[in-house]
């Protein structure tokens, strides 16, 4: 019996080194190495990279530039986590109903998703086009005038927060509507006899059903709103005066642009700082109103 249950570890053991060779590998010890480097400064040279401490952090706290982006992607996640999820869990519910033409709007709502990041920029940089681009040809019908979308400070990063809605929503959805798909038929028809309306079974019942699913979509929501880089690169490149620039954008300008990979690793603790702490926060918060089956 020991031997075979010895030999029952070894066999576990062997089917998860695969995977916890490539995790450590690509995910804790690069995240390590990140914030060893963080308290090192950044080698050039000859000269080569020397513990310094809390400096780079010290500077963080004194950037305004860090502080400007850190704001930024704070409405940038406002905006986008919570209108993307209820855009994506409306979409489920109507193209899960039976209609015509149904598979043609799955498609079409989940087509957005499979488009490359920087064909779906250079789409909307076409809309966005003042005088000549889709929204100001469809606003000047109204008598509106031209509006540089992309180069005023007061609209650059709202219209970032389109696309990013518009990019995210038909991805949420699959997951909605395969969440939907699970539900016994007879939670409804049992809601039907009882007199209960559509609202009151989506609210008490189908919503409850659906939390897990909510849980993981607002995490990946959170994820992918501090890690957006390919549509400002292609649309704005953070301007004007960084008012669409994000986190990760400005991780990106002072690792590549300004060969400071030292206080990039700095900006980059900090980042997963903050995506630790919401996760956890979310962990905590929607976890008590998860129904597992």
């Amino acid at each position: 019996m020991r031997n075979s249950a010895k030999h029952q570890w070894i066999y576990a053991w062997l089917l998860l080194s695969p995977a916890m060779i490539f995790l450590i590998t690509f995910t804790h010890y690069p995240a390590v190495q990140t914030i060893i480097s963080s308290f090192f400064s950044t080698g050039r040279g000859r000269r080569k990279s020397v513990f310094i401490g809390w400096d780079n952090y010290d500077t963080l706290l004194l950037d305004e530039v860090f502080w400007k982006v850190l704001v930024n992607n704070f409405w940038y996640a406002v905006w986008t986590i919570p209108l993307s999820i209820i855009l994506s869990l409306a979409m489920a519910l109507w193209v899960n109903d039976k209609l015509r033409g149904r598979s043609f709007l799955r498609m079409a709502y989940f087509t957005p998703t499979v488009l490359p990041l920087i064909a779906v920029a250079n789409i909307w940089l076409f809309f966005y086009t003042p005088g000549f681009g889709l929204i100001d040809q469809i606003r000047g019908l109204f008598g509106f005038a031209e509006q540089n979308w992309m180069g005023s400070p007061d609209t650059a990063l709202y219209s970032m927060i389109a696309v990013a809605i518009w990019k995210e929503a038909g991805f949420f959805m699959i997951f909605y509507l395969a969440a939907l798909q699970t539900i016994p038929p007879s939670l409804r028809e049992a809601a039907s006899i009882e007199g209960a309306s559509k609202f009151y079974y989506f609210r008490r019942v189908a919503f409850p059903l659906l939390m897990p699913t909510t849980l993981f979509v607002s995490i990946n929501a959170v994820i992918n709103s501090f890690r957006l880089v390919d549509h400002i690169f292609v649309m704005t490149e953070g301007g004007p005066n960084n008012s669409s620039s994000l986190l990760l954008f400005y991780i990106y300008e002072v690792a590549f642009d300004y060969w400071d990979t030292a206080y990039a690793a700095t900006l980059t603790v900090v980042m997963l700082v903050i995506l630790t702490t919401v996760a956890i926060g979310q962990f905590f918060f929607l976890d008590k109103k998860v129904h597992y089956k």
